[in-house]
């Protein structure tokens, strides 16, 4: 079964203050622009103007105004992202930026600000440039991949649950379990099979509770603050690491999700190999 993944179109820019939007897209695909005057003045039409979202095929630019404080920056982000959810629904997106140097925390507050606020789902952090689109399209290809892999491996008794898990937040299950979104801090799994998490663990994973060494714990971007398999445990040894969002690796164009197993009494986290697939 292919996991179907919403596309944006091959070109266009989505700007909600000027709300040069795409009419209705995954309805009609006609392109009709939506006129200004259906909308009333307010700040929101102005203030927007600090974000401008471009796509392409395979993901999204975000454009942003360099002289703005980013409090209110991150703040118009949202607003922006909130407007448009209709238009990207649960799509999942790579990302880059331009306009505005960005420190790797600010990266990480933006990311964090439109998988919290939205349904979308950002896979990767791609530099803006000229192979920017070939880019996205090999890791998106890629993800795909990934994740259409480990999703078969749960499919049949496996439980799927579509979202962010918040602090506090406890998913527990008799059998297997997919998790379409992130993890974050606070936020737990247990699940007497396979934990698969297509998104970002910061929280607490625990894999095969009834006592199974046997099963794995998968990530897109994996940075728990602790996981377990079976009876054994394992702990960040940095939990500031926990705080890096996802797949900063991304940058460097290189992709490396990660699975954690049990073998000889302890866990290891590994790349996620070709092998590994093929033995899935």
């Amino acid at each position: 079964m292919r996991k179907n993944i919403a596309y944006l179109p091959q070109s266009g820019i989505i700007t909600v203050g000027t709300f040069q939007l795409w009419n209705e897209f995954q309805e009609n695909q006609t392109g009709k622009m939506i006129p200004e005057t259906v909308f009333p003045k307010s700040r929101e039409n102005y203030m927007s103007q600090s974000v401008m979202i471009k796509s392409n095929k395979y993901g999204i630019n975000l454009v942003l105004d360099p002289n703005i404080p980013f409090v209110e920056l991150l703040k118009d982000v949202i607003e922006k992202f909130k407007a448009s959810e209709k238009f990207f629904k649960n799509a999942e997106l790579a990302i880059s930026f331009e306009g505005r140097k960005l420190s790797e925390e600010e990266e990480n507050r933006i990311i964090e600000a439109i998988t919290e606020n939205t349904t979308i789902q950002i896979l990767c952090i791609v530099q803006n440039g000229s192979e920017q689109e070939a880019v996205m399209k090999q890791q998106i290809e890629y993800y795909q991949a990934v994740q259409q892999q480990f999703m078969n491996a749960n499919t049949g008794s496996g439980d799927f649950y579509r979202g962010t898990l918040r602090s506090g937040q406890v998913i527990e299950s008799e059998s297997s379990v997919t998790i379409i979104g992130d993890v974050n801090p606070g936020a737990k799994i247990i699940s007497q099979g396979n934990i698969v998490i297509l998104g970002a663990l910061k929280g607490n994973a625990h894999a095969g509770s009834a006592g199974d060494r046997n099963c794995f714990i998968f990530a897109l971007d994996m940075n728990p603050i602790q996981i377990q398999i079976g009876d054994l445990i394992a702990k960040s040894p940095d939990k500031e690491k926990t705080r890096k969002h996802l797949l900063r690796r991304e940058k460097v164009q290189t992709a490396e999700s990660q699975i954690a197993v049990a073998r000889d009494g302890n866990i290891y986290i590994e790349p996620v190999t070709k092998d590994i697939l093929n033995r899935m």
